[in-house]
C-alpha cells in the first residue's frame, strides 16, 4: 500500500517540542555502526538545515507577521530535530573521520538518484557532479591514513571504492558554468522534483562542514584541502540549487521542503538496521507529516490553494531511497565521462575547449597555472606517494580509466589539459 503523507494521522506540531534531554541522543558507536546509518544521519542532519535556512529566508521576505509566527513555530521544532540527530555523532569520531561518511554519502546517494531519476537533464547533472565527489574520498582518505593510519575502508565498509575521480584540480571551473536549467514542477515527475531538492540539501550540508571546520583542522595539510574541497561543493550547490524550480511561490516551495523531509524520513525508517535509531526516524516521520499538513492549510489560507494544485500528479511517496553500494554504476559513469567539464548549461569534453577558454583561464588562474604544490587535493597525494611509495586506495578491480591506475603518481592532466 502506497503512502501519502497528507492522508496520515500526524503528531501536531506542539505536541513534538521536546525538552533538554530528549536532544541529548545516545550516540552511535563508531567500530560497530553501519556506514549507511551515518550516512543517514548525516543526509537528515543536511536536510533538516535546509528547512530551517529556507524557512529563515522565507520569514524574511514575508510582509505577514501571522505567517512569520508559523514559521517560527515549525521551524522551532526543525532545530530541535537538527540537534538530535547532530548528537548521534560521537565525541570519538575525528573530523576527517566523518568527513569519509559525508563523501560515501555524496558518491552512493549521488548514484541512487541518477540511477532511478527519470529527467535526463537531472541525471546528466548528477552522473557529472557524482565524480567529483568520488574523487574527494580518494583524497581524504589518503590524509586519514598519511596523519591518523586508519583505514577508510574499513568506514565505508568496503561498500564504496576508494581511487581516483576526475582530479579535484580539473574539478575549479568559471562560475558561470555551474549554473543549469531548472526543472518545472507542473510536468516533472514526484521523484524528479524529490531528486532536486534532496541533493540540493546534501551538498549543501556538505559545502557547510567543511567551510566551517577548515579553519579549525590541527594541520596546514588538512585545512589547505577543506578549504579547496569545500569552494567544489560551493560550485555543487550552485550546480545543484540551480535545477530547482523557480516558479514556485514561498508557500508552495515550503509545502515542497515539508513533502521531501516526510519521504526521506520515511525511506529511513524503511532501510534503517539500527532499532534504536529508526525508531527516531519514525517518529520524525510523523511530526513532518504534522508539519506538512499545517502547511497545507496556510497555503489554502493564504493563496487559495489546495495541496493537490502542488502535487498534480498525486503525493504517494514513489519507492523508498536505498543507500547501498553503487560500484558498478561509479566505475560506468567514470570510464565514459571523466574527461567532461561543463559549459554554460551544458557539458562538453575538455579536448573541445579552445586554449583560451575561460575554463582554462580560470581553472589555471585558481590553480597557479597548473602548478601542483600550490594545488592541496594533489600535495595531499604527493606527500603520501613519497613516503609510502605508492598512493593509498581500495578498489574491487583496477581504475576504468588508463591515466588513473599509476599509483606512483598523480594525473593533474585529465579532465583539465
Amino acid at each position: 500500500m502506497k503512502k501519502n503523507p497528507f492522508l496520515e494521522k500526524a503528531t501536531s506540531i506542539d505536541e513534538s517540542y521536546a525538552s533538554w534531554c530528549e536532544l541529548a541522543s545516545t550516540p552511535y558507536d563508531k567500530k560497530s555502526v553501519d556506514p549507511y546509518t551515518k550516512t543517514r544521519i548525516i543526509l537528515m542532519n543536511g536536510t533538516e538545515f535546509e528547512a530551517n535556512w529556507f524557512m529563515h529566508q522565507f520569514s524574511r521576505h514575508c510582509k505577514s507577521n501571522d505567517l512569520r509566527r508559523e514559521l517560527a513555530r515549525v521551524r522551532r521544532r526543525e532545530q530541535q530535530q537538527q540537534k538530535t540527530i547532530a548528537a548521534l555523532k560521537p565525541l570519538d569520531e575525528n573530523m576527517l573521520e566523518t568527513t569519509i561518511s559525508y563523501e560515501q554519502l555524496a558518491v552512493d546517494l549521488t548514484a541512487a538518484l541518477a540511477k532511478h531519476v527519470k529527467d535526463p537533464c537531472v541525471k546528466k547533472a548528477l552522473d557529472f557532479a557524482l565524480l567529483e565527489d568520488f574523487d574527494h574520498l580518494y583524497r581524504y582518505s589518503n590524509l586519514l591514513m598519511q596523519e591518523h593510519g586508519i583505514d577508510g575502508a574499513t568506514l565505508v565498509g568496503k561498500l564504496t571504492e576508494i581511487t581516483p575521480g576526475r582530479p579535484t584540480i580539473s574539478e575549479h571551473r568559471y562560475p558561470a558554468d555551474d549554473i543549469r536549467c531548472w526543472i518545472c514542477s507542473n510536468t516533472a515527475d514526484l521523484f524528479t522534483r524529490l531528486t532536486v531538492n534532496v541533493i540540493t540539501a546534501a551538498e549543501q550540508q556538505t559545502m557547510n562542514y567543511y567551510m566551517n571546520i577548515a579553519n579549525l583542522y590541527p594541520t596546514e595539510a588538512g585545512r589547505k584541502l577543506y578549504t579547496e574541497i569545500a569552494m567544489i561543493e560551493e560550485q555543487h550547490v550552485s550546480h545543484y540549487g540551480s535545477l530547482v524550480d523557480v516558479n514556485c511561490s514561498w508557500l508552495e516551495s515550503w509545502l515542497m521542503h515539508e513533502y521531501c523531509e516526510c519521504y526521506l524520513y520515511w525511506s529511513c525508517a524503511q532501510t534503517e538496521v539500527d532499532e534504536r535509531i529508526k525508531k527516531l526516524w519514525e517518529k520524525f516521520y510523523l511530526e513532518e507529516c504534522g508539519h506538512l499538513q499545517h502547511v497545507a492549510g496556510l497555503l489554502q489560507k493564504y493563496e487559495g490553494k489546495p495541496w493537490q494544485s502542488v502535487f498534480p500528479f498525486g503525493a504517494e511517496f514513489p519507492e523508498p531511497l536505498l543507500l547501498g553500494s553503487n560500484i558498478d554504476y561509479v566505475q560506468e559513469v567514470l570510464r565514459n565521462t571523466v574527461h567532461e567539464t561543463s559549459c554554460m548549461e551544458g557539458y562538453c569534453n575538455v579536448s573541445d575547449l579552445d586554449k583560451d577558454s575561460r575554463f582554462k583561464w580560470y581553472n589555471d588562474r585558481v590553480n597557479c597555472d597548473g602548478d601542483e604544490k600550490c594545488v592541496a587535493s594533489h600535495c595531499v597525494i604527493r606527500d603520501y606517494i613519497k613516503e609510502h611509495g605508492e598512493d593509498y586506495r581500495f578498489e574491487v578491480s583496477q581504475n576504468p580509466v588508463p591515466e588513473l591506475r599509476d599509483r606512483t603518481r598523480d594525473n593533474v592532466k585529465l579532465g583539465r589539459v
